[in-house]
């Protein structure tokens, strides 16, 4: 290894490769530090040059064995449980009848909803208009009742109609019946009074119409060829007019009946009495007595009845 003093630096050929030595790495260290890599280098391209005896190991790469089989297992559950419910979606769509416009009966358009046959609500319906095809009636029917509510604008009850079983109820601040051609109110009622439009009030039962306290009207009429009665079974029965109460039978008797006394009394006027022949049935037989106040020379009246108070 040792060359000519006169050389700076001295190179090393280690396997066509070259090691430059400075005149600082002259000392023996280095040199036997250069030593040492130049066998160090010579060890490992041999070590890399020589053929290797021992056979490569592929280690694999995936699912084997148990693992592999389960993947198949779920993997095909999914398949079947894909399949079942792409049936299932079909037979419900199929039973139900889904379409683009709805669903069975069911008819979405532009108008709203539009239900055909008979349809069942379970829950309370809010809808502002409900109407029937032309050729078929309107029809709410249900076991119990059917009421129908009316609210304000802040959800209080103001009207309500309920149809049960036993009765119709309507409470409402008012309730009207009108006619149908001319708008016109048939029969009001509210807290004050029942006025009732129609141009007659008939009533048909047996037993008449009851009125409990006082009742005006102008005209009360029978049917033609019926008889008119005004009756009080238990109390009296009082006919009040400012002006005058007048009955009138024009082709008939008129007749008045009482168990006791019937007066005829006129404050202020005179009890006239006009007919062809007047009878007065049932009178005892007055006498003349000459105590009598009255002179048959200055008065022309003639005793007809007796003088006691309690006949007529």
């Amino acid at each position: 290894m040792d060359r000519s003093a006169n050389l700076d630096t001295e190179e090393l050929k280690m396997d066509e490769k070259w090691i430059i030595i400075s005149e600082e790495d002259r000392r023996p260290g280095a040199v036997r530090t250069i030593a040492m890599t130049r066998e160090q280098y010579i060890l490992a391209t041999q070590q890399n040059s020589l053929p290797r005896t021992e056979h490569p190991q592929f280690y694999p790469v995936g699912i084997y064995g148990w693992r592999k089989r389960c993947l198949y297992f779920f993997v095909l559950l999914l398949l079947v449980t894909m399949i079942v419910n792409l049936a299932m979606t079909i037979w419900i769509l199929k039973v139900m009848n889904f379409t683009v416009d709805g669903m069975g009966n069911l008819r979405v358009t532009k108008k709203g909803i539009r239900l055909e046959g008979i349809s069942e609500f379970l829950l309370p319906l809010y809808v502002k208009e409900i109407h029937s095809r032309k050729d078929s009636p309107l029809v709410l029917q249900s076991d119990r009742n059917v009421t129908v509510n009316a609210r304000n604008h802040m959800g209080q009850l103001t009207g309500q109609l309920t149809v049960g079983a036993d009765a119709v109820e309507a409470q409402c601040k008012r309730f009207e019946v009108r006619a149908s051609d001319s708008g016109r109110v048939l029969f009001s009622a509210d807290e004050d009074e029942i006025v009732i439009g129609a141009d007659r009030l008939k009533v048909t039962g047996t037993e008449g119409a009851v009125f409990g306290h006082s009742v005006e009207t102008p005209h009360i009429r029978a049917e033609p060829s019926q008889d008119l009665k005004l009756e009080s079974p238990t109390r009296s029965l009082v006919m009040e007019a400012p002006r005058g109460v007048q009955v009138n039978a024009a082709a008939g008797d008129l007749k008045a009946t009482c168990r006791k006394e019937l007066h005829l009394q006129s404050t202020e006027g005179e009890i006239f009495l006009n007919a062809d022949t007047i009878r007065l049935g049932n009178l005892p037989v007055g006498s003349f007595s000459s105590s009598s106040s009255f002179s048959s020379s200055s008065s022309s009246l003639t005793q007809l009845f007796s003088s006691s108070p309690d006949y007529l």
